[in-house]
């Protein structure tokens, strides 16, 4: 189930299977009509000229021109397709080139051109002159001249849809969207008492008793998903315990740790071929990060756009400003839910021990970088406090406060050596306090 999950996940990032479907539903819907035309009578048809007029070399030359017509604009589709993935990649980042990939509009219209054209061959094969036997699939044609008017349709929606979604806004609406979902179905509950820290402390120290042995990664590439239930099973089945080396999203090089694998009743183990084969089962690894099991990676998209409108080449401060108050809203959303505890048993003992994210993790993957990069950029800075204020009302666990202080006075600190004038740091003040305000003044801030 696991490896039809990541193969299920990897065709629908791709351009080439929803087309793919489509022209086999052509091609079935061709012989269909064709097979239809060929089992009734057509006296009836000379009673609507105006749709069934047109004798075998009409029919032909019809459906050729429909053809030839289709060919070149899903050609053009290709290069405007092409010409659009190459600019939203130096204009904001690479790694937003998988959602216009995943944009299902888009593959239904590649596919939907490239489907009329094979329609129309398979049609235009059977059709016969008089000399041939007599045989217009007059259903079959008109279903052509149908799908070619309302391609035009397409193609109109087509460029809209274009010329929409390459908006900074729209790019960062739909990233936000998808990893609002990832947020939802990853952090399901809603946060309650935090973890005993005897019980952390004590698991911690029983992992550093145990002689763990590495098992090395067979493959190069991110950690895209984990069958945590199969790992689970695997260690139980052992009697041992594993310990991920990689969390989500990380990187795993080939001959690498990907796990280590320890017994609780053996000093010295020796890993059997079949275990190291089953544990790297376990994990799927491809050539870029993935959303559906890694929250953190729309962050990161976000993140990278925010920087390139940030950096001296494009010098978009407001482009950056929607980028930030996005990631608020994120992380707003994550600021009140349960991160699960690094550890899984089943109920006897510690079977698994895993690199979770953490609400701190996130924090500074959203916000450290573009502080970093927004040096002298009083803009910047204030809507930075302003998110930190949006995500402080959303929690009151004391550990996600403290790291929403840490940011705020960071963001200080940057603010008092970078921004040139007094009105300008006294702004930053303001909106210190007011951020101050919603998650709860540190000891001794780090005003500008």
């Amino acid at each position: 189930m696991h490896r039809l999950r990541a193969l299920w996940q990897h065709l629908n990032a791709s351009l080439w299977f929803v087309p793919t479907l489509m022209v086999a539903a052509a091609i079935g819907l061709a012989f269909a009509l064709v097979f239809l035309d060929a089992g009734i009578r057509h006296d009836w048809v000379p009673d609507y000229p105006l749709l069934f007029g047109a004798g075998s070399d009409g029919a032909r030359g019809m459906l050729t021109a429909i053809a030839g017509s289709m060919v070149t604009v899903a050609a053009l589709i290709f290069s405007l397709t092409l010409s659009t993935l190459a600019q939203v990649s130096s204009q904001y980042t690479s790694r937003v080139l998988r959602n216009f990939m995943r944009d299902r509009a888009n593959q239904v219209v590649l596919g939907f051109f490239v489907s009329i054209f094979v329609y129309c061959l398979i049609v235009l094969r059977t059709i016969r002159g008089g000399d041939e036997g007599g045989f217009i699939p007059s259903l079959a044609v008109l279903m052509g001249l149908v799908l070619a008017l309302v391609s035009i349709g397409v193609l109109i929606f087509f460029i809209h849809h274009m010329a929409t979604a390459i908006q900074a806004s729209t790019i960062i609406r739909h990233a936000t969207e998808e990893t609002q979902a990832a947020i939802a179905r990853l952090f399901p509950e809603q946060l309650g008492e935090e973890a005993d820290p005897a019980q952390a402390q004590e698991v911690l120290r029983q992992a550093g008793q145990l002689h763990w042995q590495p098992v090395p990664a067979r493959a190069t590439g991110y950690v895209q998903s984990l069958d945590e239930e199969a790992l689970l099973a695997l260690a139980r089945r052992l009697g041992g315990v594993v310990r991920l080396e990689h969390g989500m999203g990380g990187f795993v090089a080939r001959g690498a740790a990907l796990v280590s694998v320890a017994y609780y009743d053996q000093v010295s183990i020796s890993l059997p071929k079949e275990l190291t084969a089953q544990l790297n089962d376990c994990f799927s690894l491809g050539s870029q990060r993935t959303i559906e099991q890694d929250a953190g990676f729309g962050l990161r998209q976000l993140v990278d756009i925010a920087l390139k409108a940030l950096s001296p080449g494009i010098n978009d401060t407001t482009t950056a400003l929607i980028g930030i108050d996005h990631l608020s809203a994120l992380l707003a959303q994550l600021a009140d839910r349960r991160f699960e505890q690094p550890w899984r048993t089943d109920h006897e003992r510690v079977r698994i021990l895993a690199v979770r994210p953490t609400f701190g993790g996130y924090l500074a993957t959203a916000f450290d970088q573009i502080r970093g990069s927004a040096d002298g950029n009083v803009a910047v800075y204030l809507r930075l406090l302003t998110a930190l204020a949006t995500i402080g009302q959303r929690t009151q666990a004391p550990a996600r406060r403290q790291a929403l202080r840490q940011q705020a006075d960071l963001i200080a600190e940057a603010a008092r050596r970078t921004l040139p004038t007094d009105y300008e740091r006294a702004q930053v003040r303001q909106r210190l306090v007011e951020a101050e305000a919603a998650f709860g003044a540190a000891d001794e801030p780090n005003n500008p």
